[in-house]
């Protein structure tokens, strides 16, 4: 169409329209929601008008940081309290349209005359029926097991605080195994209080089948806003009534549901729930631990007693043995003597034997020892005679050639000679070669 406008013209139009329309500033009456605040000190938050547990409308508010610290140190001057979450109060706004990040309120002031809010005093009106009733501390009645073996779980199946309560559960480094069974449940919402109770029935009705032996209740947490079913008086009542102990773990840290003090044991998150259970394996184990202690130890003073009996029996028994020993050793050392008499006679024969053998082979040894004596000398004269010193004693030269023999070398004339003597080295040069017969010496 030709009079179509683009998104941009269109948040103009709307926020022209409300700068005109609309007051620079407002009161308005809301109550607080998800509240945080910041690193840089502003708070963020939405401001809720509700119709029972119905949200009816909801608004995202800002405080900026210079505002909020002249705010909140009025609110808390007067009221006693700081600003949190379930406060109904009475606020001064700016109403701001951005084009990108839509309605939000910029809150200017609140009025500290308007106490603690709506919410608080429905919650505490709660608290009071409860105690009127008698069911405040009803669930506590209950004795939990020494070890938690077989539980049910009314979680969300997809809630991170369900996953991280198996994991929790399962991967222990102890090995220890809980049983458990999820009774799935819507855990915020309109319908989340209806869901939670159909879950009870729905464990009441199972738990003997199952054996169940307690009921953990956990989710992971989450905005204010989403945990108001866990105040519900019918859920509180449920639970303060019901046949078995309830833990519970919803896994915010600001403030304490209803639902939390009802329960027979109320922890911060689920996996602290898990821990929880754990704990009871762990400290019945340390309790079998000291148990086997004291059986070891009355094991050990009975066994002292027995070792008593047993030492006079020992006692009896050495006094008889010593006695047969005694006999026995008399018999052994007169066996002893007659063999000791008999192996010097053995003794004395083999000495002889071995004297005389001695003496033989001293006679031969001897004999062996002059012979090889004669060979000895006869070899080292033939040694001295064929030392050269001794031959160049009785006459004899030897001449070289190149330091060579000459009798291993083809002599020339003209060769220079060197002739060695038992006391002289005679050099020579060949003049003349003549062939001569071989001479025998």
């Amino acid at each position: 169409m030709q009079n179509a406008r683009s998104i941009s013209e269109l948040n103009r139009l709307i926020q022209q329209a409300l700068e005109i329309e609309l007051d620079p500033v407002i009161w308005v009456i809301g109550e607080i929601a998800d509240f945080r605040q910041a690193p840089q000190g502003h708070a963020y938050f939405e401001l809720v008008e509700k119709q029972g547990n119905q949200v009816q409308a909801k608004i995202k508010a800002n405080l900026w940081s210079f505002s909020y610290r002249a705010v909140a140190a009025r609110f808390e001057s007067i009221t006693g309290t700081s600003i949190k979450n379930g406060m109904k109060i009475l606020a001064q706004v700016a109403v701001n349209f951005h084009p990108i990040y839509g309605l939000s309120i910029n809150v200017k002031d609140i009025d500290p005359s308007f106490s603690l809010g709506e919410r608080a005093r429905v919650r505490q009106e709660t608290i009071d029926r409860l105690t009127r009733d008698g069911l405040l501390r009803l669930n506590a009645r209950h004795l939990l097991p020494a070890v938690i073996q077989k539980i049910a779980i009314i979680s969300s199946p997809t809630a991170a605080g369900y996953g991280d309560f198996i994991n929790q559960l399962e991967s222990n480094i102890y090995g220890y195994q809980v049983y458990h069974k999820l009774f799935p449940a819507t855990m915020q919402g309109n319908e989340a209080v209806n869901s939670l109770l159909r879950s009870l029935e729905h464990i009441e009705a199972a738990k003997d089948e199952l054996g169940i032996e307690a009921v953990v209740m956990i989710r992971g947490g989450g905005a204010q806003l989403d945990l108001d079913c866990f105040d519900d008086y019918l859920l509180s009542a449920k639970i303060a009534n019901f046949s078995l102990p309830i833990l519970t773990g919803i896994g915010h840290e600001r403030d304490e549901s209803i639902a939390d003090l009802v329960a027979h044991t109320r922890l911060k998150t689920p996996t602290a729930v898990a821990e929880f259970l754990l704990s009871g394996f762990r400290e019945f184990e340390e309790n079998l631990g000291l148990a086997m202690l004291r059986l070891d130890r009355a094991t050990r003073q009975k066994l002292g007693e027995e070792q008593t009996k047993i030492l006079q029996l020992v006692h009896q028994v050495k006094a008889f043995c010593e006695n047969m020993l005694k006999l026995d050793e008399e018999r052994l050392n007169s066996s002893i003597n007659r063999i000791r008499i008999s192996g010097k006679n053995i003794l004395q024969i083999q000495g002889n034997s071995l004297d005389s053998l001695e003496r033989n082979m001293k006679r031969g040894l001897d004999g062996f020892l002059q012979k090889q004596k004669q060979n000895l000398d006869s070899a080292e004269s033939q040694l001295r005679q064929l030392d050269p010193e001794a031959i160049f004693a009785r006459g004899y030269t030897r001449t070289e050639i190149n330091g060579i023999s000459v009798n291993l070398v083809k002599a020339q004339v003209g060769d220079h000679m060197q002739t060695h003597t038992a006391s002289q080295k005679i050099s020579s040069t060949i003049t003349q070669i003549e062939e001569n017969e071989r001479i025998n010496i």
